[in-house]
């Protein structure tokens, strides 16, 4: 079987599932097993695509259907970059289905009819969007297999009116990201002859707009700029790029249902970051780089991913909602991407110029992929983990939780692994992937300065996503128990069950591993990018993979003249051997301990006004009235979600 017939079987496992687990749905235990095997056979597919192209290859893409007089074919192609996205959405709708399987029992008022067929048509949409070639026509229809179901899912609690309003503003941006995307191919797409036609028509498929790309920069060179203007700004409101994410992203992450939750902000807005690698790096061809104002658009690029991250991410420090604050810092962290997605575009294109910016270029665009990867994994675990307090505590306010570590050590490991990975602790994924960004884009300073301001502010940003997740972290599981949390322990209500338990673990470790072992992550990329790459993506992948040429040693990250060395296992030991000495210093001392209750400046009760709480953290940010307007108070509701 080839790549796309197995992709295209994969849309229609989920399909039939989809199918199966509505007539099922009256039994939620049935349903959602059929779903979950549904997902997990769609997953063997994919992956099985995407490992066949990895390793052999692209296989030709296949045309299953034509549409003549539109210009349009159900055009199915499974390159490099596809895999990658096939193997994020697999990774991540597999254990939101198992993780499903315990979390859904706690919606009592709502029937799982409205649940399980949509999230597999959900999932058959990404499947589609990240592999067919043509962008009119198959890419609407593909499109709406994504947003429609996933819009019901948002609004799954449907009698909660700001989760109407939610779901309906959701729906809104990416009807308008649609209309706006189709906008800028309908201006790239040239007339071509149509023997069936019997009149000139314009082609859609990705070959051809690359094909007519040339020709169009150099005659049209301003019709084109605005077709990419439209593109960058359709694909931008998906990814959730400033200003665009804050218009609906933090409301309708936080009222789906949490296994969606993960995959909304783990990979639904990642295809949004893929249309922008499509279209700014892998269509552009060849021939058309003379041409293509690459450094223009690279600092266009990289500071809208600049502003992003920091202003998703500064914005996130005034919410007191879990989910909310997720969901911010999802806008943060695809900021990141975006700074060096711009970088490589801006740096590949001097390389006339300077032949030392293309394997700074090579490090930019894998450092990109690279966070896409670890994003993937550690914000799908935050939501994992917000899912399981939610279902234990029945609230969402940070201000009502504390103590959970000793009710849920589990979870609490689980969520403290998110925790280090994203703020960028070493020895974690999403240090390896910030620290190629940030690498890339002050080393790359030398070509274009900006990149060094870029560079710095992700630095600082880093620092406040640490002090972000202190909070998240510190308020749910560390801090003294809330009375919330007393209530619902006395009633034996914070066990989550394995099925819950299980894709947080599996999460956790590939946190873990990719930032113990980020050489495997680095030849990954190496392989996507060379399995299929065109334009820029074909220029880059000789130095990614070729580190002799100065641009990128995996296993120590070589670059150019300077070298930026870290081995994670190392410092591991050495951290392991210093915790021993530590341990046995302490342990000569022989200090007593004793446990007493905390003092409480002469109050004998001890109660929640006693605890520090989320509203406790960071009250300076919020004089900042851009940073405290994106807050929301938070209530009680009761109500799992």
């Amino acid at each position: 079987m080839t790549a796309p017939a197995a992709t295209l079987s994969a849309i229609a496992v989920c399909a039939v599932g989809a199918g199966a687990s509505l007539v099922l749905s009256r039994q939620r235990t049935a349903a959602g097993w059929t779903a979950f095997a549904a997902i997990t056979g769609s997953a063997a597919l994919v992956g099985y695509a995407a490992i066949r192209v990895l390793i052999g290859g692209p296989d030709p893409a296949q045309t299953f259907l034509t549409v003549p007089s539109w210009g349009s074919a159900l055009r199915v192609h499974v390159d490099g970059l596809s895999a990658l996205f096939l193997l994020l959405v697999a990774g991540v709708a597999v254990p939101a289905s198992l993780y499903s399987l315990g979390y859904m029992p706690h919606y009592r008022e709502y029937g799982v009819a409205r649940y399980y067929p949509y999230l597999l048509l959900f999932v058959a949409g990404m499947y589609g969007i990240v592999t067919t070639t043509d962008q009119m026509l198959v890419f609407f229809g593909f499109w709406q297999l994504m947003t429609l179901p996933s819009f019901v899912l948002i609004r799954y609690e449907h009698r909660r009116p700001e989760n109407i309003r939610a779901a309906t503003r959701y729906l809104v941006m990416m009807e308008m990201a649609c209309a706006v995307i189709l906008a800028g191919t309908w201006l790239l797409a040239a007339p071509q002859p149509d023997a069936h036609a019997g009149e000139a028509v314009a082609r859609f498929d990705v070959e051809d707009l690359a094909a007519a790309l040339p020709a169009a920069l150099q005659g049209q060179p301003g019709l084109t700029g605005l077709a990419f203007t439209l593109l960058l700004v359709g694909f931008g409101i998906k990814a959730g790029m400033w200003p665009f994410g804050q218009m609906w992203l933090p409301d309708a992450h936080p009222a789906a249902p949490s296994p969606v939750s993960a995959l909304l902000s783990g990979v639904m807005i990642k295809t949004g970051v893929y249309g922008v690698l499509r279209t700014f790096i892998w269509m552009i061809p060849a021939d058309a780089l003379p041409v293509f104002p690459g450094p223009g658009w690279g600092a266009v690029i990289a500071t809208l991913g600049t502003v992003t991250l920091f202003v998703g991410t500064a914005q996130a420090l005034a919410q007191d909602h879990a989910k909310r604050l997720l969901a911010f810092s999802s806008i943060g962290q695809v900021g990141y991407i975006l700074l060096a997605v711009g970088a490589a575009v801006a740096l590949a294109g001097r390389a006339a110029a300077a032949p030392d910016a293309v394997g700074l270029a090579a490090l930019a665009l894998a450092g990109a992929l690279f966070h896409t990867v670890n994003h993937a994994a550690f914000k799908s675990l935050l939501f994992l983990n917000a899912g399981a307090v939610i279902s234990a505590t029945g609230t969402q306010d940070l201000n009502r939780l504390g103590g959970l570590v000793r009710h849920m050590p589990v979870t609490a490991a689980a969520a403290l692994v998110a925790s280090l990975s994203i703020a960028g602790v070493p020895l974690f994924n999403g240090f390896a992937s910030k620290w190629t960004i940030t690498v890339a884009a002050v080393l790359g300073s030398r070509h274009a300065g900006y990149l060094a301001v870029c560079g710095i502010a992700a630095v600082l940003t880093s620092v406040i996503t640490l002090a972000l997740y202190l909070k998240f972290f510190g308020v749910t599981f560390l801090s003294r128990t809330s009375t919330t949390v007393e209530r619902r322990a006395a009633q034996g209500r914070l066990d989550i069950g394995l099925p819950m338990r299980a894709p947080q673990v599996a999460l956790a470790a590939a946190c873990v591993a990719l930032g113990l072992v980020p050489h495997l992550a680095y030849r990954l990329i190496e392989t996507v990018v060379a399995a299929g790459g065109h334009g820029l993506a074909a220029r880059l992948a000789v130095p990614i993979a070729e580190p002799a040429d100065g641009a990128l040693a995996f296993a120590r990250l070589r670059i150019a003249d300077g070298h930026a060395l870290f081995a994670p296992v190392a410092v591991a030991a050495v951290l392991a051997i210093l915790l021993l000495v530590a341990h046995g210093i302490s342990r000569l001392g022989a200090a007593p301990r004793r446990p007493v209750p905390a003092w409480l400046c002469g109050y004998a009760r001890e109660s929640d006004v006693h605890r520090y709480t989320a509203r406790g953290f960071y009250g300076v940010v919020r004089q900042f009235g851009w940073i405290n307007g994106a807050a929301r108070p938070t209530a009680d509701e009761g109500r799992v979600r």
